[in-house]
Protein backbone atom coordinates (compact mmCIF):
# COMPACT_ATOMS: atom_id res chain seq x y z
CA UNK A 1 0.00 0.00 0.00
CA UNK A 2 2.80 2.44 0.85
CA UNK A 3 4.48 1.73 -2.48
CA UNK A 4 1.27 2.62 -4.31
CA UNK A 5 0.88 5.80 -2.25
CA UNK A 6 4.50 6.78 -2.95
CA UNK A 7 4.02 6.15 -6.66
CA UNK A 8 0.81 8.20 -6.70
CA UNK A 9 2.17 11.07 -4.63
CA UNK A 10 5.38 11.30 -6.65
CA UNK A 11 3.37 11.16 -9.87
CA UNK A 12 1.07 13.86 -8.50
CA UNK A 13 3.90 16.06 -7.29
CA UNK A 14 5.91 15.94 -10.52
CA UNK A 15 2.72 16.31 -12.56
CA UNK A 16 1.75 19.38 -10.55
CA UNK A 17 5.25 20.88 -10.72
CA UNK A 18 5.39 20.40 -14.49
CA UNK A 19 1.92 21.82 -14.89
CA UNK A 20 2.80 24.73 -12.60
CA UNK A 21 5.72 25.64 -14.82
CA UNK A 22 3.48 25.73 -17.88
CA UNK A 23 0.74 27.67 -16.09
CA UNK A 24 3.10 30.30 -14.72
CA UNK A 25 5.01 30.71 -17.98
CA UNK A 26 1.77 31.22 -19.87
CA UNK A 27 0.05 33.57 -17.41
CA UNK A 28 -2.70 31.30 -16.10
CA UNK A 29 -3.00 32.88 -12.65
CA UNK A 30 -6.00 30.99 -11.30
CA UNK A 31 -4.70 27.63 -12.49
CA UNK A 32 -1.29 28.31 -10.92
CA UNK A 33 -2.93 29.42 -7.67
CA UNK A 34 -5.09 26.30 -7.39
CA UNK A 35 -2.31 23.99 -8.53
CA UNK A 36 -0.12 25.14 -5.65
CA UNK A 37 -2.45 23.36 -3.22
CA UNK A 38 -1.90 20.11 -5.14
CA UNK A 39 1.87 20.55 -4.89
CA UNK A 40 1.64 21.08 -1.14
CA UNK A 41 -0.65 18.10 -0.62
CA UNK A 42 1.59 15.73 -2.55
CA UNK A 43 4.63 17.00 -0.64
CA UNK A 44 2.93 16.26 2.67
CA UNK A 45 2.29 12.65 1.65
CA UNK A 46 5.90 12.25 0.51
CA UNK A 47 7.28 13.75 3.72
CA UNK A 48 5.27 11.21 5.72
CA UNK A 49 6.06 8.11 3.64
CA UNK A 50 9.50 8.54 2.09
CA UNK A 51 11.75 8.56 5.18
CA UNK A 52 11.00 4.91 5.99
CA UNK A 53 10.76 3.62 2.41
CA UNK A 54 11.78 0.07 1.56
CA UNK A 55 13.43 -0.97 -1.71
CA UNK A 56 10.12 -1.52 -3.48
CA UNK A 57 8.78 1.77 -2.17
CA UNK A 58 11.89 3.60 -3.39
CA UNK A 59 11.38 2.07 -6.83
CA UNK A 60 7.75 3.24 -6.79
CA UNK A 61 8.88 6.71 -5.73
CA UNK A 62 11.37 6.87 -8.60
CA UNK A 63 8.84 5.58 -11.15
CA UNK A 64 6.23 8.23 -10.41
CA UNK A 65 8.24 11.20 -11.62
CA UNK A 66 8.86 10.28 -15.26
CA UNK A 67 5.22 9.37 -15.78
CA UNK A 68 4.08 12.51 -13.97
CA UNK A 69 6.05 14.94 -16.10
CA UNK A 70 5.02 13.36 -19.40
CA UNK A 71 1.39 13.36 -18.28
CA UNK A 72 1.62 17.03 -17.27
CA UNK A 73 3.00 17.97 -20.68
CA UNK A 74 0.22 16.06 -22.43
CA UNK A 75 -2.56 17.48 -20.24
CA UNK A 76 -1.32 21.05 -20.60
CA UNK A 77 -1.21 20.81 -24.36
CA UNK A 78 -4.60 19.11 -24.52
CA UNK A 79 -6.29 21.57 -22.14
CA UNK A 80 -4.66 24.99 -22.29
CA UNK A 81 -2.66 25.28 -25.47
CA UNK A 82 -5.74 25.51 -27.69
CA UNK A 83 -6.52 29.01 -26.50
CA UNK A 84 -8.72 28.04 -23.54
CA UNK A 85 -7.92 29.39 -20.08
Amino acid sequence: MSALLLLASTFGLVFALGLQSQLVNNGHYLGAFLNSAVIGSCNLVLFKLAPDASGVEIAAYLAGGPFGIVAAMWVYRARWSRGRS
